[in-house]
């Protein structure tokens, strides 16, 4: 998975103001090595960027791999982490 796709399939389709892609200053979308951060000025919901996460990990057929959940020391923070399949085989 490319973390550059991602970042381009997030300013593309994140709406601000009823239009999609229009990010301009509230919204700013940062890209390290292994971390994409949004950042918005305005109200932003986490509901809707796990929602638009998932539809990238259709979108690109990795959803039955990688799931989207909330970190367990920062609630702000979403992470992509692989179904433990070995636990569900016992």
């Amino acid at each position: 998975m490319d973390n550059a796709s991602l970042e381009q399939f997030l300013q593309e389709r994140i709406k601000v103001g009823g239009k999609a892609g229009a990010l301009g200053d509230s919204v700013t979308i940062t890209r390290d090595k292994t971390k994409i951060t949004v950042t918005a000025d305005s109200n932003f919901s986490k509901r809707y960027l796990k929602y638009l996460t998932k539809k990238y990990l259709k979108k690109n057929n990795v959803r039955d791999w990688l799931r989207v959940i909330s970190s367990n020391k920062d609630k702000n923070v979403y992470e992509l982490r692989y179904f433990n399949i070995a636990k569900n085989e016992a």
